[in-house]
């Protein structure tokens, strides 16, 4: 729980990775006495957050989201932002907006010994990660001071069926039900119905387990 004497921390979550994964976590923040909110920008966005009450929608163009951004921040009393990847230009518009007004920055990302983890960093990942910029030696000192185990995998990588289809569904969800966010646009190469057709393949293609 959160020290009566502490400032409350607000959070604002962007997009995440398909499925409930933010929904529940942004969950667990509220169980522990944060302020929670979420930012979507599409169907699929909307479709995997359950709690009507703390969406917020974005139908605007990308030229207005940093006011917009700015707006919520501002009306919220933001702490955090949250967010799944940052180099997407409506995340990394985000991130340099709260860094500019001293927010906390917390970013997931597909994990560096994928496919089983996924990684959290303060400030920025990949490219954007204080690693880039922390020295081998840097990293040893900072290990030996630490008395902590990083987990072992599990012997088995779990059902790749479950991320398949959440990602298959969530591109349904833009594909059909988009109406309310036509200034919506992918940040990714392909366009989203040859996405969904690729997730959809896939899933169909994989076997079935057996038990």
């Amino acid at each position: 729980m959160i020290p009566a004497t502490a400032k409350k921390p607000v959070f604002l979550f962007l997009q995440g990775p398909h499925g409930p994964f933010f929904h529940r976590l942004g969950r667990m923040l509220q169980r522990a006495g944060a302020g929670v909110w979420r930012v979507g920008f599409n169907a699929g966005d909307r479709a995997f957050w359950f709690q009507p009450s703390t969406y917020i929608p974005f139908r605007g163009a990308l030229l207005e989201w940093e006011d917009t951004f700015d707006a919520l921040v501002a009306e919220k009393g933001v702490t955090d932002i949250v967010l799944y990847g940052d180099t997407r230009p409506v995340h990394a518009k985000a991130v340099a907006r709260a860094k500019a007004l001293g927010l906390r920055v917390h970013v997931f990302e597909e994990g560096y010994m994928r496919p089983f983890w996924v990684t959290y960093e303060r400030g920025g990942s990949n490219g954007n990660s204080r690693l880039m910029n922390t020295s081998v030696a840097e990293m040893q000192t900072a290990l030996e001071r630490s008395d902590m185990e990083a987990p072992m995998p599990p012997s088995h990588w779990g059902d790749m069926r479950q991320h398949v289809f959440y990602g298959a569904l969530y591109h349904w969800f833009v594909m059909f039900r988009n109406g309310d966010y036509r200034h919506f646009r992918t940040h990714r190469d392909i366009p989203v119905i040859k996405e969904f057709g690729l997730y959809l393949k896939r899933l169909l293609l994989m076997p079935l387990p057996r038990h």
